[in-house]
């Protein structure tokens, strides 16, 4: 039998909130995987219905049958490299707690560059409501951050997928955002045709098809392939939104687009021939060109 297996069967030994940790830190980090002792705590807490901070109040701790077999569930599943998010049902984002789960884009620190930039430039604008636009809203966690955090907003989030929708709007009534509405629709076909935006956000999807299959199990495995990949060559979303995005934007309205690793100058390229201008690309905190910045079309 198996340590593993022994978690769920009552072992000889006696497991306790600290034993458990450092035997799940050892078990995972020889199996490759990396911050292992982080998210043993995190899954540990998960079982256990506690804080991790609650965690290191009570190392000694022993563990009964029934808090084995919940943690062991958790931990198998992180054995199959399923992401700690899904596993936990949620991720932080931006001050904000967002629930995700599969057929949902988890939320990556360095979309929060995107969210930043989106707030500095709501706060230049002199105006008492602005309308924006989140395309491809996933889990909802940009139209929520910036709804959050901006009060003289009104967040549409649009997306194809209908688990992200269901998931968006799970997360707006939970966040009590009524400032948030999040659509089933195409924002390509030419029946979604609303008011025009003065903001227009996105993360699509930029990994080309052959950096696709390099990917993280984590992510390959896991996540939606159609919020990662075009498909293509990592630009294909980019070309059509760039396009779109001017008919959905007010004139001169801003229009801010996450972007990959090695895209400055293709994504600069292709939002400055769709008539945009002032164009600027942001480096994310690891000083990667990420998002890139530019004012729609003037009549």
């Amino acid at each position: 039998m198996s340590e593993i297996q022994r978690l769920s069967t009552g072992p000889p030994r006696t497991w306790t909130v600290l034993s458990l940790i450092e035997w799940s830190r050892d078990y995972l980090i020889e199996r490759g995987f990396d911050e292992a002792r982080l998210h043993a705590e995190l899954m540990l807490a998960h079982a256990l219905k506690v804080s991790r901070l609650q965690l290191y109040l009570q190392f000694d701790r022993p563990l009964v049958p029934d808090e084995l077999a919940s943690y062991r569930a958790l931990f198998t599943r992180r054995l199959t490299h399923e992401p700690l998010q899904y596993i936990l049902g949620e991720t932080a984002f931006m001050g904000i707690t967002v629930r995700v789960g599969p057929g949902v884009l988890i939320p990556r620190q360095e979309t929060e560059v995107l969210v930043e930039l989106a707030l500095r430039r709501i706060r230049e604008i002199v105006k008492p409501q602005l309308r924006v636009l989140d395309v491809g809203a996933g889990s909802g966690n940009i139209a929520l951050a910036i709804a959050y955090h901006a009060t003289n907003v009104h967040v549409t989030g649009v997306d194809i997928s209908e688990a992200a929708v269901a998931q968006s709007r799970s997360n707006a009534i939970r966040l009590n955002l009524g400032r948030v509405d999040v659509v089933h629709a195409d924002v390509f076909d030419a029946g979604f045709a609303p008011a025009r935006f003065d903001l227009l956000v996105a993360n699509p999807p930029y990994i080309s098809r052959n950096e696709f299959d390099t990917l993280m199990p984590e992510v390959r495995q896991f996540e939606p392939r159609e919020a990662l990949t075009d498909e293509q060559d990592g630009y294909g979303f980019l070309r059509k939104l760039a396009s779109r995005a001017a008919e959905l934007l007010l004139p001169g309205g801003l229009f801010l687009c996450e972007i990959g690793h090695g895209q400055e100058a293709g994504a600069r390229e292709i939002v400055a021939k769709a008539g945009f201008y002032d164009v600027t690309i942001h480096p994310d905190y690891a000083d990667i060109p990420r998002v890139v910045e530019a004012h729609s079309p003037m009549p």
